[in-house]
């Protein structure tokens, strides 16, 4: 049995392919103080990239050493050049940006793989600079950016909302919109939680916390405070959309597989002059009653032909939450697909019958 060897003291990768003699290329960065942040501590950033790619690397000053076939080394370059030049440009790296980087640079002609534009797809809040992590996600952005109307639907963990919330900070603080408006549709997740006490607002928080939190993770405290104060950024249930018209602002509905069809038409008719909309949702997490169509599929499918509206679909590969996520999504998807097969076997017995 072998042993995995050491480099720089971490252990080595016990999948890694012995690498062909010359099958190996070096690297420099020209930033020794960016290096730290980069390699991570004891080197394990590129452990992670080793486990990934199946190469080896190592590192000799502001040097890196990549051994492995050829296609594997190439990848494992474009993900290191990917997270140095986030360092050049302020940002950080954690696992979720590590595996991002590894996970774009395997996507071919892509301007991340090619190593020559600088996160084009990146967005700045003001308070970090937010970098897609899939394919998915980079054609997600380009068309918040580019239409008027975007649906957003998938697993959870794969980024739909936030980055819809990323956006629309960015979009606020460039000035293109003049406030931020995020909505959900206040339904229990089959608790049947009853009678809540305090106020609307501590009424209304359980169900639209999850948007405080994008929120306060892509815009400095302070400004978030600010704009719930002045009306620049306001959050309220899907119910209190009625009548309302949605001018020069940023319109996020989060959890819209939980919108019935009446619902649904309502929230879209809001749309107001300069303003632009996502619409996200996962329609394999449905709360509403057994035998109602969910308002998102009937849009999806009703609307998908129209000038400045797209339809961006995410799925188990897309989710960037944590790898075991990925597994649980896969895991239900098999369950599903099993139960699906199940009942159109048993539809055509009894059809036959």
């Amino acid at each position: 049995m072998n042993t995995p060897r050491k480099a720089n003291g971490r252990k080595k990768n016990n999948r890694a392919r012995k690498p062909k003699q010359n099958s190996q290329h070096t690297i420099t960065f020209d930033d020794n103080r960016l290096l730290p942040a980069l390699f991570g501590e004891h080197d394990r950033n590129l452990a992670v990239i080793e486990d990934a790619l199946g190469v080896e690397m190592t590192s000799r000053g502001n040097h890196v050493v990549i051994a492995g076939a050829a296609g594997e080394r190439r990848i494992a370059e474009q993900a290191l050049r990917h997270l140095y030049r986030r360092l050049e440009d302020g940002g950080e790296i954690d696992q979720g940006e590590l595996a991002g980087a590894v996970r774009m640079a395997t996507v071919p002609d892509s301007s991340s793989a090619q190593g020559t534009a600088r996160d084009s797809g990146a967005i700045n809040t003001g308070k970090r600079s937010i970098s897609p992590r899939s394919q998915t996600q980079r054609t997600y952005i380009d068309a918040l950016r580019a239409n008027t109307l975007t649906f957003g639907t998938g697993p959870a963990g794969t980024g739909k909302t936030y980055l819809a919330v990323a956006m629309a900070a960015h979009a606020l603080n460039e000035g293109r919109v003049d406030r931020i408006i995020l909505s959900r549709p206040a339904v229990e997740a089959g608790e049947q939680l009853g009678f809540l006490p305090g106020d609307l607002r501590e009424k209304i928080d359980p169900y639209l916390r999850p948007l405080f939190d994008a929120l306060y993770d892509v815009l400095p405290a302070s400004r978030v405070a600010r704009g719930l104060e002045d009306g620049t950024i306001e959050i309220a249930p899907l119910a209190f959309m009625r009548g309302r018209t949605l001018a020069h602002a940023f319109i996020i509905l989060d959890e819209a597989q939980n919108c019935t069809s009446m619902q649904m038409r309502m929230f879209l008719t809001r749309l107001g002059e300069n303003s632009r909309m996502a619409v996200t949702g996962d329609l394999s997490q449905t709360d509403l009653p057994a035998g109602v169509t969910p308002g998102l599929s009937e849009a999806v499918a009703m609307l998908g032909h129209i000038e400045e509206v797209t339809h961006v679909a995410f799925g188990s590969a897309d989710v960037v939450r944590s790898t075991l996520v990925t597994e649980i999504v896969r895991a239900y998807d098999r369950f599903d697909a099993r139960k699906n097969e199940k009942t159109r076997k048993a539809s055509g017995v009894r059809e036959k019958k």
